[in-house]
């Protein structure tokens, strides 16, 4: 661990492109396909930063999931169904979790990547690794959870336990809370868990009093939760927790679903507050793991995603994009129904307007409540 990992690395995976929870489900939307080609068409995925996100096995996948799920979940995708049993016991084949035909090689692909990433970084004194397929952190280990079919989060982190790295920090600035994640690692003082998420909203885990036996910090915000008050908790909560924590490894979870435009959320963040938290977070550990997650508009996804991957790798972010790249988002479509087309700066640009605003009541007090513990 005496080397550092040559550049930052991003993986991806074919199997992004074209696959689909379905034509009625929140993620018909390309997303990781979309980071993919806007970061080739901008010259950002040079083949010594790119990465083939390889497919776990089973037996790795044992790590955190059952056995019988994980073949539950194989023969669901080879028969294209599942019988009312296997409903009942692993939520498969529900509106949530829908039968397609990728349904366990595509997470599978995103576990497999993350793992890979874990695996890489532990080896390295320092590095940085961008896995959009990852962040899937409602999976539990005996069903599927919340569109996730896996944990590739839960897995990640004890791949790096696994390759000799103890003390973990895990932060979630995705609008749903991690309910996957933090009980995989309750009580455990050498792993911080750190969540921000919407009030209120699925799955109506992570209150301001969990704590998950000591090493959890949960933050609920309101619904407009804006740029000026992420800034608040990323300098009152997530900075200094961190700080004092001092991880040797950090995976930070960047579910775009708290921006303005996500259809899923009702929180109002720019996608400058991503990448304000992903600047501020990166010098706090010698390596980060950086993932997706939710993320349900696939303009803001793709943009977002993006964005970060240039932040991570040092690249300069230009004030308009060019015509290739802007021609990616212009094709995008949501798939079915009747939403709006997207703003104009949604085509032309990466970078959101600042959506700054007042820091509410509700944060400061709540701030101050994790404050004191």
């Amino acid at each position: 661990m005496t080397s550092p990992l040559p550049g930052p690395l991003f993986f991806g995976s074919a199997i992004y492109r074209g696959s689909s929870y379905g034509r009625h489900h929140p993620l018909r939307v390309p997303r990781v396909s979309t980071v993919m080609d806007l970061a080739t068409a901008l010259g950002w995925l040079p083949p010594q930063h790119y990465r083939q996100s390889p497919r776990a096995k089973p037996a790795a996948l044992t790590a955190y999931h059952t056995p019988a799920y994980l073949a539950a979940l194989q023969q669901a995708e080879a028969t294209g169904t599942v019988d009312d049993d296997t409903r009942r016991r692993h939520h498969l084949g529900t509106t949530s979790n829908p039968v397609f035909p990728e349904m366990f090689r595509r997470p599978a692909t995103g576990a497999g990547g993350v793992m890979l990433a874990a695996e890489l970084l532990a080896s390295h004194a320092t590095g940085a690794i961008h896995v959009p397929g990852g962040g899937t952190h409602h999976g539990l280990p005996d069903r599927a959870n919340g569109f996730c079919y896996l944990n590739d989060p839960v897995l990640a982190l004890m791949a790096l336990r696994r390759a000799g790295l103890t003390r973990l920090a895990y932060v979630d600035l995705d609008a749903h809370h991690p309910d996957g994640v933090e009980p995989a690692f309750a009580g455990d003082p050498d792993l911080l868990m750190i969540s921000v998420h919407e009030e209120n909203r699925w799955p109506f885990t992570g209150a301001l009093t969990d704590d998950a036996g000591g090493n959890a910090f949960n933050l609920p915000v309101p619904r407009g939760y804006n740029d000026t008050e992420a800034r608040a908790v990323l300098h009152g909560l997530i900075l200094p927790r961190l700080a004092a924590h001092a991880p040797q490894a950090i995976v930070l979870q960047a579910g775009a679903d708290s921006l303005l435009e996500d259809p899923l959320s009702r929180l109002a963040l720019s996608n400058r507050a991503y990448l304000e938290a992903l600047t501020e977070i990166r010098p706090l550990a010698p390596r980060l793991l950086l993932l997706g997650g939710g993320g349900y508009n696939p303009w803001s996804v793709g943009r977002c995603w993006t964005a970060l991957w240039a932040r991570l790798a040092g690249l300069e972010i230009p004030d308009r994009l060019p015509e290739d790249a802007a021609d990616i988002l212009r094709a995008l479509s949501w798939g079915g129904g009747t939403r709006p087309a997207p703003e104009p700066h949604m085509t032309e640009t990466l970078l959101d307007p600042p959506r700054e605003g007042p820091v509410r009541p509700e944060i400061t007090t709540r701030l101050a409540h994790l404050a004191r513990r």
